[in-house]
């Protein structure tokens, strides 16, 4: 019984004092208050979240064994406007993405330009990888 209880001591204190690793984004910062602004924002990540992944999918699919995925709170709008003038319903939506795998290790940075109009229609018109970051040693066999 003595050892069994010891055992069971040494396996925690094991488990406690092993070092680990983390990779997720360690600068990533919420927002503190909601908005209606960021609700809309929220809203439309929602609807082209699908759009985004498939273009992240195809991108990376000759680069590594697993898809990455890329999540609504990884994606930062970076320019918007409407393509044919005021009140016009085509309109340009580019985007700064943050694909990851597994626990949120990201693979790279990417920028994507959509162009939306009313239907809804929902076209790609730009792709552009803009940095690969180095996945940590647990993750290379994912690497093709």
């Amino acid at each position: 019984m003595k050892r069994n209880i010891v055992v069971i001591l040494m396996a925690v204190a094991i488990f406690f004092l092993s070092p680990t690793q983390t990779n997720a984004q360690k600068n990533y910062r919420l927002p503190e208050i909601d908005s209606t602004e960021l609700r809309l924002q929220d809203m439309l990540m929602n609807f082209l979240n699908p759009y985004i992944n498939d273009a992240v999918q195809d991108y990376y699919e000759h680069l590594l064994k697993e898809s990455p995925h890329v999540y609504p709170y990884f994606i930062d709008v970076i320019e918007s406007h409407r393509m044919n003038g005021f009140r016009g319903f085509i309109l340009s939506l580019t985007l700064d993405v943050t694909p990851v795998v597994g626990p949120h290790i990201s693979v790279g940075e990417d920028r994507m330009t959509f162009e939306i109009s009313s239907g809804p229609t929902v076209k790609l018109v730009e792709y552009t990888h803009v940095k690969t970051h180095e996945l940590p040693p647990h993750w290379q066999d994912i690497v093709k």
